[in-house]
């Protein structure tokens, strides 16, 4: 059987996820095939599609929220996602389960939440909602009436959880701001959730982005549990391979899967990424330097991370006000010449792109 090294599934991944050369995609089939975009922020899909896509702007991303051809909505792993309307649609049946596990363990609400008709609350949530688009706090404000011995903000959890609720525009359209305001997807929409969804299709989209993979490795990127059956049912059209522990990998058989010595360009990657978070095993991008780094800062904040040679090798973000905008780039280890050099010129397209009309000022901080 083929083993696949480290640099072999990071060559792999970075193809499928178009790091290794732009692409000539419109952003909804680029969206559409990474199976969403990791979105607990507004706006670090447009950075995820600007360092994928050819001639990528902003607008582009813009009018498909405004136009409800994608949406945000907590999807995997309980976070939010952009992702199209149809994998909107496909996907939220799916991830139930995880958020049926979250309205009984979150430790800030299931307290509140024991021994409440959680079928009912959604009855109530569903008909606030019908009448206009909440923010969190007026929709626990509004659910309270009804449930008046719970607290708004539990109730308001519990809506998010029980109902398929996405984030309307003009949250998260570029240049813009405002609070998230909730609509249910099917009235969003105008559709009903896909009563076809089955896990087997979601597995093949998640191999078409990020194999190949173990069977927890799609667990990892799912949230979801108990996927060996599923995985399993789908052997006969899969090819199969070991990494260098031995765990058996599974892929579609067409997946591109370059040779490890494929050049691989130095890149910027988007706060809260879906390339760093997506597998059991997160050795194919993060060194473990870099997971010390980027997995332990505080607060739950995701950094913007550097690829250089497919792995990471430090952190960027955008600092100052308009006009005066500077890109920072702190080194986890040192950098040669000529990559220094590459990402002084993508940098600097990067500032234009965020700050259009400021000058280029691209700086590389020591190692801390």
């Amino acid at each position: 059987m083929q083993v696949f090294g480290t640099r072999a599934l990071n060559r792999a991944l970075l193809a499928r996820q178009f790091l290794l050369r732009p692409v000539k995609l419109s952003p909804l089939e680029a969206v559409r095939h990474l199976c969403g975009m990791q979105a607990q922020a507004p706006f670090p899909p447009y950075f995820g599609l600007w360092s994928r896509l050819h001639g990528f702007a902003p607008e582009g991303l813009s009018r498909l929220l405004l136009d409800r051809s994608v949406v945000r909505i907590v999807l995997m792993r309980g976070t939010v996602h952009l992702v199209t309307s149809e994998d909107c649609l496909f996907l939220r049946p799916l991830v139930q389960p995880i958020l049926d596990r979250d309205l009984r363990t979150n430790q800030a609400y299931a307290a509140a939440l024991t021994g409440l008709d959680l079928t009912s609350l959604a009855k109530d949530a569903r008909a606030v909602l019908a009448e206009r688009p909440c923010t969190g706090a007026e929709l626990g404000k509004l659910l309270a009436q009804r449930h008046p011995e719970r607290p708004p903000a539990a109730l308001a959890h519990a809506a998010r959880g029980l109902l398929p609720l996405v984030q309307i525009p003009p949250r998260a359209v570029w240049g813009r701001s405002g609070q998230p305001k909730y609509a249910t997807a099917e009235e969003w929409l105008g559709r009903p959730l896909d009563p076809r969804a089955r896990l087997d299709e979601v597995t093949r989209r998640y191999l078409a982005a990020f194999g190949p993979a173990t069977v927890n490795d799609v667990q990892a990127w799912s949230g979801l549990t108990r996927l060996s059956e599923v995985v399993d049912g789908l052997r006969s059209e899969l090819r199969t391979f070991q990494d260098e522990q031995g765990r058996e990998l599974f892929d579609l058989p067409d997946a591109p899967r370059p040779g490890p010595d494929i050049p691989a360009p130095p890149r910027f990657i988007a706060e809260f990424v879906n390339l760093l978070l997506s597998h059991a095993d997160r050795t194919r991008v993060p060194t473990a330097e870099a997971r010390k780094r980027v997995f332990g800062v505080p607060n739950g904040v995701f950094p913007g991370t550097v690829l250089v040679d497919g792995f990471v090798r430090g952190t960027w973000r955008i600092t100052g006000k308009r006009g005066a905008a500077a890109l920072e780039i702190e080194q986890h280890q040192r950098i040669s010449k000529k990559d220094t050099a590459a990402l002084e010129s993508a940098g600097a397209r990067l500032l234009r792109f965020a700050e259009p009309g400021c000058s280029p000022d691209v700086r590389f901080r020591e190692l801390a």
